[in-house]
C-alpha cells in the first residue's frame, strides 16, 4: 500500500494558520480519522481537535461530507479502495513544547497537533511533505524524521515507518541558530530559535556532547561500540529562548525544549550560572528519557491510545529516576561540581519535605493522578498530592545509596533493566526481580514502605553513610507560616496555605491580599503597611502575634496570627574526603 502522505503549509503567519492535505491513497468506504487528544509525555487530555477547523474531503471531483462523530473524530463515507484527500487547517499560537506555534518569526508543531490519525491504516507507512514558506527565504526546517528529499535548507519530503513514529518527531521551522556534533559515533544536531547575538553555540555544543556521551556510555558501556548500541542512528534538539519559560518533552530520537533566554550561555559571560546550570540538567533530563521510557516504558504505553488517558502507576520510576539521574549524570559529566550537585540535591528534597501533601498520597497514587492533578494544579495542590518527578527522585536516591552499602549499584539495576524489558513493557514487578537477581535479596519492603506509602524516606540516614554531611539550618519566614506567595507593590498577594500551618489557623487563604500588620495588643505596637513579606519580622522585632490585614473579594479582614518557633531545613555537604558524593559504577 501507498504510504499516507501529508502535506504542510505554513498558510497564514499573521493567523497562526498551517494548512494540511492528507492524501490516503486506499480509502476505507466509511474512513474515520481523529486528532490525538493528549500528546505523549505530557499526561493531560489537551484537546488539540479544539483548534482544527474548515475540514475539507474530497474523492477525484466529488466533494464528501465529513460526519463529526466525537470531539476529534469524523467519518467520510465514500468509495473504498480509491483515494480520499482531506484538508484542513490549524489554528497554532501556543508556544510551548506540546502542541503547535506559527507566526513570522517561528514555526513548530506535534504531529499530535497537526496530524489526522487514519483508522485502520496507523501501520501503514507515513510521509510529511514540509513545504517552503515563501515569504521566509531564511527560514530552514529540522525534524526526527527520515528525510527522503530535501532541500539544504531541510524542506522535501521525510518518512516514518507508523504514525507513532510520524507524531514523535516534531519540527523546528525558522530562521533559527544551528550546530552539530558527534557523541560516541552518532551524530547530533542542536538548532535554537530566540537566542542573542551574544550566544555562545560552541559552548552549548560542547557541554551537550559531553552530556550525551556520558549518558550513552550509562547505558551501553564504556567500549567503542557504545554508540552502535543506542536506540537511534541520529539526534536533535530543538531548544526555543523565551524571555519567561522553561520545559522540555521527550520523543524517540529528538527533544523540544524550552527556557529563559538569559540562561542560555554567553560570549565572554560567566563560566557557570544557576539559569545554565538548570539549562543542561534539562537537556539532561530529556535526552536519559530516550531510554528511560521511550525504550524501556511502561505496560500503558505499549502501544498509545490518543483517544483518552493512558493511565500507569510508574511515574515515579519514569520521570522520577530520570529526575534523580538528570542532575547525577552533569556531576559525572564534568560539568558541575560537588557543592553544586549537592545544592541540586538539597534543593530537591525541600521541595518534597515542604509539600504536606506527601503525607496524603503516595508516590504512586501521585502518578495514576497525573492527568487530574499534577497537570491541573491549584492553590491545594501541595496539601493533597505530591510530585511523582521529585519523590520518585528520592527514592531513586534512596535505593541507590542502600544499593551501594551492598556493594551494588542503581546504574547496574536500570541497566538490568534495560536488558530485561527493552523487548517489552516494564512492571514494577521487573524492578524487585531485577533487584533480588543482582543483589540476592528481596527488596519488597523498601519498594512498598518507600512507594506505597506515606512513610518519611530515610534519605538522611542514607546520605551521612555516603559521607554527605547534614547541617540543619532555621527555615524562611514564609516557610515558618506556611505560605507560597508573590510579592507586589500593592501588598503581598497568598498563593498556597500549607495545611496544618500557622497560615492556615490563622485563617489566611489562596488570593488573599496581605496589606499590612497589627503589632502588639489592640496594635499598641503600630500599624503597618506590608509590601514584602521579608519586611514583617523587621516589623515584629521579638514580638510572636500579630494582626494581618488581609483584602478578600474587597472585604478587609483582621486574622490573628503566632509565629511558630523557627523551624528547620536542610544544608547538604561533602566531607572533605570523598572526591564525588557517589561516582559511576
Amino acid at each position: 500500500m501507498n504510504a499516507l502522505h501529508y502535506a504542510v503549509e505554513a498558510a497564514d503567519l499573521n493567523a497562526h494558520l498551517f494548512r494540511i492535505t492528507l492524501t490516503i491513497p486506499q480509502a476505507a468506504a466509511e474512513q474515520t480519522v481523529s486528532l490525538p487528544v493528549w500528546i505523549p509525555g505530557s499526561y493531560m487530555v489537551r484537546e488539540f481537535a479544539k483548534h482544527l477547523q474548515n475540514l475539507r474531503a474530497q474523492q477525484g471531483r466529488r466533494q464528501l461530507a465529513c460526519t463529526q462523530q466525537d470531539k476529534c473524530t469524523w467519518r467520510i463515507s465514500c468509495r473504498a479502495g480509491e483515494p480520499l484527500v482531506l484538508s484542513y487547517e490549524v489554528y497554532a499560537f501556543d508556544n510551548s513544547v506540546r502542541t503547535a506555534w506559527l507566526d513570522s518569526q517561528r514555526g513548530f508543531f506535534n504531529g499530535t497537533s497537526l496530524c489526522l490519525r487514519v483508522h485502520g491504516q496507523e501501520q501503514q507507512p507515513h510521509h510529511l511533505q514540509l513545504h517552503t514558506v515563501k515569504s521566509q527565504p531564511k527560514w530552514q526546517a529540522a525534524t526526527g524524521l527520515a528525510p527522503v528529499k530535501v532541500d539544504k535548507r531541510g524542506f522535501g519530503l521525510y518518512a516514518a515507518a507508523d504514525y507513532d513514529e510520524l507524531v514523535d518527531c516534531p519540527v523546528e521551522l525558522g530562521a533559527f541558530w544551528s550546530g552539530a556534533f558527534t557523541a560516541c559515533g552518532i551524530p547530533h544536531r542542536f538548532v535554537v530559535a530566540g537566542a542573542m547575538p551574544s550566544f555562545d553555540g560552541d559552548r552549548l555544543l560542547a557541554d551537550t556532547q559531553k552530556i550525551c556521551e556520558t549518558e550513552i556510555r550509562f547505558w551501553h558501556g564504556s567500549g567503542k561500540t557504545a554508540g552502535q548500541k543506542a536506540p537511534y542512528k541520529r539526534y536533535l534538539f530543538m531548544l526555543n529562548a523565551v524571555h519567561d519559560g522553561y520545559g522540555g518533552l521527550e520523543h524517540r530520537n529528538s527533544t523540544a525544549l524550552i527556557c529563559n533566554r538569559s540562561d542560555l550561555p554567553r560570549q565572554g559571560g560567566p563560566r557557570s550560572s544557576e539559569g545554565y546550570t538548570t539549562l543542561l540538567g534539562l537537556i539532561s533530563h530529556e535526552y536519559f528519557h530516550t531510554w528511560n521510557v521511550k525504550q524501556l516504558r511502561p505496560d500503558a504505553f505499549t502501544r498509545y491510545d490518543y483517544t483518552q488517558e493512558n493511565y500507569t502507576p510508574l511515574l515515579w520510576f519514569f520521570e522520577g529516576f530520570t529526575s534523580y539521574f538528570d542532575d547525577l549524570l552533569l556531576r559525572r559529566a564534568g560539568l558541575i561540581d560537588d557543592a553544586t550537585y549537592l545544592k541540586l540535591l538539597n534543593k530537591a528534597i525541600q521541595q518534597v519535605q515542604q509539600t504536606p501533601g506527601r503525607h496524603v498520597q503516595t508516590v504512586a497514587q501521585a502518578s495514576r493522578d497525573a492527568w487530574v492533578k499534577y497537570y491541573r494544579q491549584d492553590e491545594n495542590t501541595l496539601n493533597a498530592t505530591v510530585s511523582y518527578y521529585t519523590k520518585g527522585s528520592m527514592v531513586a536516591l534512596c535505593l541507590d545509596l542502600s544499593l551501594r552499602q551492598t556493594g551494588h549499584t542503581l546504574d547496574a539495576v536500570m541497566r538490568g533493566l534495560y536488558k530485561r524489558c527493552k523487548a517489552g513493557p516494564m512492571r514494577e514487578q521487573d524492578l524487585l526481580d531485577e533487584l533480588q537477581a543482582q543483589t540476592g535479596r528481596n527488596w519488597q519492603a523498601e519498594i512498598k514502605a518507600w512507594v506505597h506509602s506515606t512513610d518519611e524516606l530515610p534519605a538522611a540516614k542514607l546520605l551521612e553513610s555516603q559521607g554527605v554531611q547534614i547541617h540543619v539550618e532555621s527555615s524562611s519566614f514564609a516557610e515558618r507560616l506556611g505560605l507560597r506567595h508573590n510579592d507586589s507593590a500593592s501588598g503581598v498577594q497568598v498563593k498556597a496555605v500549607l495545611r496544618g500551618s500557622a497560615a492556615e489557623a490563622a485563617g489566611m487563604a489562596a488570593r488573599d491580599e496581605w496589606l499590612g500588620i497589627e503589632v502588639g495588643a489592640k496594635g499598641q505596637g503600630g500599624s503597618w503597611r506590608v509590601n514584602k513579606l521579608s519586611d514583617v519580622p523587621e516589623l515584629l522585632g521579638k514580638e510572636r502575634k500579630f494582626t494581618a490585614l488581609v483584602s478578600r473579594d474587597r472585604q478587609l479582614l483582621r486574622l490573628p496570627f503566632t509565629v511558630p518557633q523557627q523551624s528547620s531545613v536542610w544544608r547538604l555537604e561533602a566531607t572533605p574526603d570523598r572526591t564525588a558524593p557517589w561516582p559511576a559504577a
